[in-house]
Parts: structure tokens; C-alpha cells; sequence
């Protein structure tokens, strides 16, 4: 049951995956045609626009939620492609466990760039 739990949340976190790069691809690559969230003109990576794009708390919210499913989605399907070798049941905690950690601490990182960038004052 715990397997088809973590598989069931690998494919939400595809689907996140698939809706948020549709929707980066139409923000910053598409912008000379659609012009969303980019009031400094079609130069998607002005800094103008890349700053109200970081101050909006859409794109915040989207930067979090794509972090999280990229990163889960990548680390499970690493943990699955090394589960196919083998291993013993205590090898597999293991890794499950620094699995987690890693993504958990990277998780944290790039959360707080994604909020940082709404207050540069927040900034290290």
C-alpha cells in the first residue's frame, strides 16, 4: 500500500510538472506573442520583468509547488532505478531516508529564494 502510495504521488507530481512548464513556457518563452506578466516590454528576462514576475505571488506559489514536484518526482524515480539493482531491505531505508533529506534540505534552500525574491531585503 506504501508503494502505491509514493506512486500515486510521483504521477500527480508529473502532472504539476507538465501544467507549470506549459505555463513557464507561455510566460517567458511566448512572451513576444502573449505579453503575459511582462510590463517592461516582450524581453522576458529584462530584469524589470523578471523582478514583477518574483514580487507576484502567483509565480511564487508556482516556483514552490514546481520545486516540490520536481523534486520529488526526480528523486523517486532515482530511488526506484536503484531499487531495480537489488538491494537489501536496510540499503533501501537508507536511501530512502537520505533521499529525503536532500530533498527536504533543498526543498527548504529553494523555498526561501522563491519568498526571498519578494522582499530583497530578505536576502543572505
Amino acid at each position: 500500500m506504501k508503494e502505491t502510495a509514493y506512486w500515486t504521488w510521483f504521477i500527480i507530481a508529473g502532472v504539476v510538472i507538465f501544467v507549470f512548464a506549459g505555463i513557464h513556457v507561455a510566460t517567458v518563452h511566448l512572451s513576444a506573442v502573449t505579453g503575459f506578466f511582462n510590463p517592461a516590454g516582450p524581453n522576458s528576462v529584462a530584469w524589470e520583468n523578471v523582478a514583477y514576475r518574483s514580487r507576484n505571488l502567483f509565480f511564487v506559489i508556482s516556483y514552490i509547488l514546481i520545486l516540490g514536484a520536481a523534486l520529488y518526482h526526480g528523486f523517486y524515480g532515482l530511488r526506484t532505478i536503484v531499487f531495480e539493482l537489488g538491494l537489501k531491505q536496510p540499503a533501501r531505508r537508507s536511501l530512502t531516508a537520505i533521499l529525503w533529506v536532500v530533498g527536504l534540505v533543498l526543498f527548504i534552500f529553494g523555498t526561501y529564494a522563491a519568498i526571498s525574491s519578494r522582499n530583497p531585503a530578505m536576502t543572505l
